[in-house]
């Protein structure tokens, strides 16, 4: 690896070890030359994963859009961050392992919405309002009724 201060291009690994529960190696390197300490990650190259949205268009999955939807959804209510982004990443993992390239916008916010009803109901109902764009009261309440029959079958 080249350094980024003196663009040597031998540099030596001080120290290694996982991140994001093994999915990245962060690596210590010094440049053999200047000394010059700098960090790298390493991570598993993966096919770009295409959200078709429904009006049509296209976009690349993002993580971090998909983290900042529960976010607003849990903004004010007992949810950890961690757990949020132990969701995004199993949202994440589970789009990734059904080996194709393109997925629906709806399968996504179905995948919250069912994780969201399990963690926080307020933060589901949240969720549901601005997805499913309810267009009345009455919309809203047939929602609450199914969150109410989910919690009462569990």
């Amino acid at each position: 690896m080249k350094c980024p201060n003196c663009h040597y291009k031998s540099t030596k690994v001080l120290d290694s070890r996982p991140i994001e529960e093994g999915q990245t190696i962060r690596r210590r390197r010094e440049c053999e030359q200047c000394q010059f300490r700098f960090t790298t990650f390493e991570r598993i190259e993966e096919v770009p994963l295409i959200v078709v949205k429904k009006e049509g268009t296209r976009e690349e999955f993002s993580r971090e859009k998909l983290m900042r939807g529960l976010i607003r959804a849990c903004e004010k209510r007992p949810v950890a961050v961690e757990e949020l982004e132990r969701v995004t990443m199993d949202i994440e993992k589970e789009l990734r392992n059904r080996g194709v390239s393109e997925v629906m916008s709806e399968d996504i916010g179905e995948m919250v919405m069912e994780r969201l009803s399990d963690i926080d109901e307020v933060a589901y109902v949240r969720f549901a309002s601005v997805y499913r764009q309810f267009k009345d009261i009455n919309v809203f309440i047939d929602e609450l009724k199914e969150l109410i029959k989910h919690e009462d079958d569990k």
